[in-house]
């Protein structure tokens, strides 16, 4: 793996929005569907009351943004009864050009870092095993964390931020009704953007289909 050395890392700014949402548009399009909603996602957390912006993070190389990473409060329902606050991580987006090659690790690790300065537990996130687990993240299975379905879920991931920060946390998964994207208000935003082709039967869309399919059921 070739590694970029020239990325920095910041803080978004407002005059970054419109090309954060592009790479993110850029790094999702046609990933798990045909096109992405990914980027209109993007654009109406930093709205959310439950948005963290002091973990709103771009990379910048050449003086253009070519990576984001951004983080929504969200929770777990412990089997104790107890909600224990939480991240959850994402969407990350890295332009095509610079994936493979550390962009996704940097950021990943300055925002960890971030978070865990910040005093936060957790960050979670659902995402591809054979990458997540490279780059610091465990199956929640490993710590009785469920999906909000109460199933375990293959591509649900955690990472804890200090010792011990999920003993006695197992339980069920909340992250914030935002990711439940309204599908035509997405569409109506990328008509904003240049066209693409939306394709169907990628492989990255039939590995996402396997991956969907590694639930399975609870049982106390």
């Amino acid at each position: 793996m070739e590694r970029i050395m020239d990325i920095q890392i910041r803080l978004e700014q407002p005059a970054d929005y419109r090309e954060a949402e592009q790479v993110t548009r850029e790094a999702f399009w046609n990933h798990y569907s045909p096109g992405c909603t990914e980027h209109y996602l993007l654009h109406i957390m930093r709205d959310s009351p439950r948005f963290v912006p002091e973990l709103d993070f771009v990379a910048v190389a050449d003086g253009r943004v070519v990576g984001s990473v951004v983080f929504m409060k969200s929770f777990i329902l412990g089997d104790d009864g107890k909600r224990y606050e939480v991240l959850s991580m994402g969407p990350i987006a890295v332009l095509p050009a610079f994936q493979r090659k550390g962009g996704g690790r940097m950021l990943i690790e300055h925002a960890r870092a971030a978070a865990k300065d910040s005093g936060y537990r957790a960050i979670l996130l659902c995402g591809e095993p054979r990458y997540y687990t490279k780059v610091g993240f465990t199956a929640a299975e490993q710590f009785g964390i469920r999906t909000s379905e109460n199933k375990y879920f293959a591509a649900l991931h955690v990472c804890p931020l200090y010792a011990d920060a999920l003993n006695g946390v197992a339980g069920r998964y909340f992250e914030d009704e935002l990711y439940n994207v309204d599908e035509a208000a997405a569409e109506a935003f990328d008509a904003g953007f240049p066209p693409k082709e939306r394709l169907s039967g990628t492989p990255t869309q039939r590995r996402f289909e396997e991956v969907f399919a590694m639930q399975r059921d609870y049982t106390a």
